[in-house]
């Protein structure tokens, strides 16, 4: 199922950091693609830049359990990133789950089954019928940040593709 997110930037000055980007959609290796650029910046506390979307309009959950997980087709800088999910269960913004990827030089595409994500600070399980929020975040070091997305869909895996 393809996904036609509006992606927000969000950065660590919700919490005192200085980290500083921007979200823009751009021609990037010859496909539309949302690009995430940014300076990390470890300062007072900080250390992320982020673009992120809902999946529901009115931010609620939504129901994924149809679908095996996400796939990206992402181009980078050969730096690793974080893609995040938030689901319904999780009550405080540090709760997520998480897995890590390299966005590679060149458009590859990446998938992540849901039980791929590691829960981080959290003991609730992973629920994709309570799917909210997904993220792709440059965070906990000091780099430049740049990583764009031409497409997410969540996606079923076929017996050949899994």
């Amino acid at each position: 199922m393809e996904l036609s997110p509006d992606w927000e930037f969000v950065a660590d000055t919700v919490m005192g950091g200085v980290s500083r980007g921007q979200v823009t959609r751009e021609m990037v290796g010859g496909r539309q693609a949302t690009r995430l650029t940014g300076a990390v910046s470890l300062e007072n506390n900080g250390g992320f830049v982020q673009m992120a979307f809902d999946l529901a309009e009115d931010g609620g959950p939504f129901d994924a359990s149809e679908w095996d997980g996400i796939e990206l087709e992402v181009r980078g800088n050969d730096e690793a990133y974080d893609l995040r999910l938030r689901t319904d269960r999780l009550t405080r913004p540090w709760q997520s789950f998480r897995a890590d990827f390299v966005a590679p030089a060149e458009w590859t595409l990446l998938r992540f089954p849901f039980e791929s994500f590691e829960p981080h600070r959290t003991d609730a399980p992973f629920e994709p019928s309570g799917l909210r929020r997904v993220g792709v975040l440059g965070i906990g070091r000091v780099f430049d940040a740049d990583v764009a997305v031409s497409a997410i869909r969540l996606y079923v895996a076929r017996p050949d593709t899994a």
